[in-house]
This record gives structure tokens, sequence and C-alpha cells, in this order.
């Protein structure tokens, strides 16, 4: 592992740490609960959803790992079929990211701390979209002279959970210190998410 990171170029890696950055900060259903979590039960219960929310990302990264190997391994061709697939998918999270309606749309969150860490979990580990964006995004920063895919897929994953993790809980907390004078002027994640998920969707269709 040490190797890889050592091997692994700088700038790819920080090309790849700003696009997780953006996407972590775009406002989805991971968010969506934490924010709603920390309205209800204050910074503390939305602080648990963050951390419920990046063990969830933890098990899809675990699958990814063992599923982008096999198919490697399996088909090439299966491969090439993900990529546009997963080129598809972000495309749509573009246009529906573009027509969102904020992070305070339809917010249903957990008051107890314990239960939203539960919750928090659960709902990520359980949608299957989440899964599938794991696997369009984390492959477009892996190359074959970096590695094992399944090594790269692993540390990529475990950076872009513990961002994301970062973010998320960070959002609970605010949401929970200042309420709804924080969901003031978030559309503007909306628009900053539906560009990012547009590029990353080119960078599948040239690479």
């Amino acid at each position: 592992m040490f190797e890889l990171i050592a091997s692994y170029p700088p700038t790819e890696f920080l090309t790849f740490l700003a696009a997780a950055l953006v996407l972590n900060l775009t406002p989805g259903a991971d968010v969506i609960f934490a924010t709603a979590s920390g309205l209800s039960g204050g910074a503390r219960a939305g602080i648990m959803a963050g951390l419920g929310v990046g063990l969830g990302g933890l098990w899809h990264v675990a699958l990814a790992c063992l599923g982008i190997s096999a198919l490697i391994a399996a088909e090439p061709a299966a491969l090439a079929a993900l990529r546009y697939a997963g080129a598809g998918y972000l495309l749509w999270l573009a246009v529906r990211s573009w027509r969102g309606g904020g992070i305070g749309a339809g917010a249903r969150g957990a008051r107890n701390p314990s239960r939203a860490l539960w919750r928090g979990f659960v709902t990520n580990a359980l949608n299957p979209k989440v899964a599938l964006f794991v696997l369009a995004f984390l492959p477009q920063f892996t190359h074959p002279e970096y590695g094992p895919a399944w090594l790269q897929i692993l540390v990529l994953g475990g950076v872009f959970t513990l961002t994301g993790t970062v973010v998320t809980a960070s959002y609970g907390a605010l949401a929970g210190r200042f309420g709804a004078r924080f969901l003031q002027g978030s559309r503007i994640f909306d628009r900053i998410s539906a560009i990012v998920f547009a590029g990353l969707a080119g960078k599948l269709l040239t690479d």
C-alpha cells in the first residue's frame, strides 16, 4: 500500500482529491439526512449521522474492491461497458442536480445520536445509487502501471470516504448549530454538482 502511495503521481492525486471534495460538498441523500438530523436533534445528532454515512461508504468501497478486480480479471470488455454506463449515470445526476431543490427539500433526520449513526449507515449502505456512483467515479483514477486495481480502489475509496465523512458530519453540525439559516443559499451547491458530474462523465468517455 505504501508503495502505491509513493508511486501515485501527485498531480493525479490532487485532481482526485479536488473532485472528491467538490462531490462531498454536493448535497445528496447523505447530506440531506445529516442536515435534517442536525436540525431536529442538534449538532451531535448531525455529526453522528455523518459518521454513520461514512461507515456505509466504507461498505461500498469494499464491495467495489471485489467487484472491479473480478470484472477486470474476467472480461476487460465488461469494464468498458461499465465506463459507458457510469458516464450515462453521471450525466443523469448532472441534470438532476441542476434541477434540484436544495438540501432542505424533503429532509427527515433522526433526533437521537445513536439512532442517527445507525440510520446513516443503513441509508448509505443499502443505497444502490451510492454503489453505482462509486463504481463510476473511482475507476477513473486507477491505472495498471500504479499497481493492483483493487488496492488503488481501496486507497482512493478510503480517502474519498474520509473526506466525505468530515464534510457530511460538518453539514450536520452546522445545521444543528445555526438551524434554518444554514439552508439559505444552498442552491449554489446543486449547480456546482451538476457541472462536476458532467465533467466526470466527459472524463469517462474520453479517457
